[in-house]
Parts: C-alpha cells; structure tokens; sequence
C-alpha cells in the first residue's frame, strides 16, 4: 500500500526523460527516482556538451518547417536524423494528434525532413509518458545520422559512499545499465575520482580500455571521458549518464545520447544553465508552487494534503489511501517556513475543483509551527476557506500554533496524530 502511493507520487512528479539518479551500493548499482526541477531538452544537453569539447552528432534546432527543411540542406549528411523535443521518453513510438507516428524519423532526403516538420510542429505528441493529450512539439533537431559499430554505457555520478564523483562504465550499452548489472554485474566497472586532483590519464585510459575501446580509440574515448568530467564540474552537474557513448565505422567516439541532473542549490551560480529551463511544459500549478519554493505534485484524489518533508508527504498520502480516501497531491512546505508560504500553499490547494477536504499534518523540527498556524489562519479568513480543513500539528511551540488556532475561531477539526487526522479527513467528506 505505501510502495503503491509513494511510487503513484513520484511518478506523476518525473516528467522528464532524464528524471533519475544512479547511485552505487557496494558492487551493485540502483537507480533512485527523485524530483527534478531542471528540464532540458535533448538539443540543450547536446549544446552544454559541445561547449566542452564532447563529440556529439552535427544537429541544428527549427521551430519551423521550412526552418528544419533549411537546416537539413545545411548538414550535407548522407542521413539525417529529426527528433521532436519534449520533456518524455518514448517519442520513437508516440503518435501525434496530425496523424504522423513516430517522434523520431530517419531519411536521406532532406525534402522529406520538411514535410516530416510539418507534421510534428504545432502538434501533439503523445508517449507513455506524456499526459493523455500529448505534449505540444514547439521544436525539432535536425541531426547528421551516424553508424553505430559498437555501444558502451559510461556515467559520472555522486556517490555517498565515496564522498564524491565516480565513472561508471561498461561495454555493454544502450540497455538498461540495471539489467547489466543485475545479470553481468563483471561488466561493470567503476572508478572513484579524487575531487581535488580530478580524472587522471591513467585512470580515463583504464575505463577506455573495460568499455572495450582499442588502439587510437581507446586514447579518443580516454579523452571524451576527461571531457565529460570538465562537463561535470562546469555545471554543477549530479550525474552525467551516455548512453550510449558508441564508435562509429569511421573510427570516432561519439556521444550519442545524455542525460544530465544538476544540483539545484548551485542554481545561483549556473544563472545561464538554469535560465535555459523549459516550463512550458510543466504543470501550471507545480511552475507557480515552485516561486514559493513548494514542492507540489498533483494527485487524482480529493484529499489535499499539505506537510514538511518529503518522507511525511508520502506517509501522509499512504494513510489517506489505507482509511479510504484519495490524496489529491503531494505539497512538501520543506523546512525553511514562512507564513506567506503557507497562504501561498492554500491559495494553490483552493484552485484545485477535486479538493473537498485538506490535510495539514506538520511535524515541526526546524520549522516553527506557530508560523504554520499564523499562516493558516490568514488564509482561512482571506481565502474564505469552504472546504473542511483537518489540521495536526507536533513540534516546535506546538501550544502557541494550537492556541492561535483555538481562539481563531476558524472550523478547523484538530488531530492528535497522524492517523487520527487522516481519519477525520475521509470522514469529512463522507459527511
């Protein structure tokens, strides 16, 4: 039951195609999803690369047909590849709403990639993992298609474990990296970088070498593998996974496809990395709750539940669901509370039609939770509150958050505990 609603949170959060992080238990590797609030589209983490040095394949970006038709002219490429960009994995096998199928297309002939643009432009894709209606296609990449000899998986990543970065690689790619790593885990290796000293020679050459590069190859992947590390440290970056870092027939190491998670809190020092972020494709609702620094996540339910700390947030949402009811979202204040938060949060959960009842359960470590009951009772009284509101509160000058709530004179039902309050929730909807 609390696998069920956790997972049903998080994945209605991960949007992006890029949307996971690897991380390394002893000898196996694990891929933990989390929230991702940087979304760049494929042709932005191909340019970040190209900045440093990487080997990517020649592409140009068109928000036009005629646009993609001129690009396609300008690669001079014996194939040519155009991929619609949105924020889903799975655009080879989408259908958009013109009727074309497919997000990704191969051709020879440049006039065809102009006609193909047409059809994708303007239009809704729709993969496994966009919303029903599909997302909107506002761009395309044109692309120079290049021959794959052979593929290998490498990463770059952050890892407890070893207090820093490590390279992750194996000769097996363009597959899930779990799987090999789970059936072949002799295929992985791995290689724990000095943050001061960095990537060295003999370490870049070693990893070349385990992906299975030879002779002029393994020095030209050694290189790329340096790179990626500059990449890495240049943009603040938690993971840099390729997949698959390939060789071509005509003897080149090439970046063929990236995935790269960034550290948020270095957002202040990555202003142009940052500024690059794509919100229109993000849910209205979780663009404005994230000015607030809220972290919001709709639900289908009609229960809004409204706490501090990630782990609450899906506890709050599992025990909703185990009393019977259907969490409506999942709304984390986090710890750095301010009382206009808390009115911004209800604002966000009013607008929300589903929502027939609320949930506040506020656990207060670093958080005031007299703040949190000043806050809800400004926006009670401005907001003009209709729905039942369930409210239990622990922690820091709890007394005084109770206190300002009774003599509030506001319908507020309050819980003891946490099942408690989830009980009360469901129950005043029943009503």
């Amino acid at each position: 039951m609390a696998a069920s609603m956790a997972c049903q949170a998080v994945a209605k959060g991960l949007r992006g195609a890029s949307a996971s992080c690897l991380f390394l238990n002893k000898n196996k590797l694990a891929r933990v999803s989390s929230r991702r609030w940087l979304n760049l589209q494929e042709y932005q983490s191909k340019k970040l690369m190209q900045e440093s040095g990487v080997t990517v394949q020649r592409f140009f970006v068109a928000d036009t047909a005629p646009a993609a038709l001129e690009a396609a002219k300008r690669l001079n490429a014996k194939e040519i590849v155009l991929k619609a960009q949105i924020l889903a994995g799975g655009r080879g096998k989408g259908l958009f709403d013109s009727g074309l199928k497919g997000g990704v297309h191969l051709t020879k002939d440049p006039a065809v990639v102009g006609e193909l643009a047409k059809k994708m432009l303007g239009y809704s894709l729709t993969t496994k993992q966009t919303p029903k209606e599909g997302v909107k296609v506002k761009t395309v990449m044109v692309a120079e298609a290049l021959d794959i000899t052979r593929e290998t998986y490498f990463a770059i990543l952050m890892d407890r474990a070893c207090n820093g970065p490590v390279m992750v690689g194996s000769p097996q790619g363009g597959m899930d990296i779990e799987e090999v790593a789970a059936n072949t885990p002799e295929l992985i290796f791995k290689e724990v970088i000095d943050i001061f000293e960095g990537v060295r020679d003999d370490q870049a050459l070693r990893m070349a070498a385990n992906l299975g590069f030879k002779g002029p190859l393994e020095r030209q992947a050694a290189d790329q593998i340096k790179r990626l590390y500059d990449l890495f440290l240049k943009v603040d970056a938690t993971q840099v996974e390729v997949n698959p870092l390939g060789e071509t027939p005509e003897g080149q190491v090439v970046c063929f496809d990236a995935k790269i998670n960034f550290d948020d809190n270095a957002e202040f020092r990555q202003k142009a990395v940052f500024a690059m972020d794509d919100m229109s494709e993000s849910d209205p609702t979780e663009t404005e709750a994230a000015k607030w620094d809220l972290k919001y996540i709709g639900l289908d339910g009609n229960i809004a539940c409204f706490v501090n700390g990630a782990g609450l947030a899906m506890a709050t949402c599992d025990i909703i669901d185990l009393h019977g009811g259907k969490p409506a979202n999942f709304l984390d204040l986090g710890g750095g509370v301010k009382e206009n938060q808390v009115y911004q949060a209800f604002k966000l959960l009013t607008a929300d039609p589903k929502v027939e009842a609320i949930l506040v359960n506020i656990f207060g470590g670093i958080v005031n939770c007299a703040i949190i009951a000043n806050g809800i009772t400004k926006a009670c009284k401005e907001l003009e509150l209709k729905v039942p509101l369930v409210v239990r509160l622990e922690g820091t000058n709890v007394q005084e958050a109770k206190s300002i709530l009774s003599k509030s004179g506001l319908p507020i039902t309050s819980a003891v505990d946490l099942d408690d309050a989830a009980k009360k929730a469901v129950a005043s909807i029943k009503k």
